[in-house]
């Protein structure tokens, strides 16, 4: 990770320099993204390589890339151009865009299933809603064969209202 000519700094100097909190670089750690050398007293140190991913890193997520997102992409090493720029190449961004297409697909089948479940939880409400109104007004003292006509009488009309729509 570093040689001896590499100064090496700690959590605090490392955000610092970074401009975050030394939370942040602890929890990309977490995540996997960048290990740091340890002191012999099991301290993080962080060498130049490390400051250059966490800025890496940091540009992604400014570019709104999720930490999974970034995860995908930091498998993928940098390429120098004849320009001295580094770049990812033409591979490893279609593999990059391959994983992040997988991403979407599976947040797009989830989203479908909530929307799903959603519609069946309001279905669940609104028949629950019903026969809370019902045992409330039998509470308060509302015959129940006036509360079942009141109810068939609702359903006629909507049943009407949707064949006259259908017949528009």
């Amino acid at each position: 990770m570093s040689d001896e000519s590499t100064p090496l700094l700690t959590v605090r100097d490392a955000a610092e320099r970074l401009g975050v909190t030394p939370r942040t670089l602890k929890y990309y750690e977490e995540r996997g993204l960048v290990t740091p050398s340890r002191s012999e007293g099991r301290y993080r140190l962080y060498d130049e390589s490390d400051l250059e991913r966490f800025g890496r890193i940091l540009r992604l997520r400014s570019l709104g890339f999720s930490l999974h997102g970034i995860v995908e992409m930091l498998k993928r090493p940098l390429e120098s151009t004849d320009a001295g720029n580094r770049r990812y190449s033409a591979e490893s961004l279609d593999e990059i865009r391959g994983g992040l297409q997988q991403q979407l697909d599976a947040l797009d089948a989830r989203i479908d299933a909530v929307r799903r479940e959603l519609k069946e939880a309001q279905t669940v409400r609104a028949e629950l809603r019903r026969d809370l109104d019902y045992v409330e007004a039998r509470v308060a003292g509302t015959p129940a064969d006036q509360l079942l006509d009141a109810r068939r009488n609702a359903r006629a009309a909507s049943k009407a209202k949707r064949a006259k729509r259908g017949s528009a």
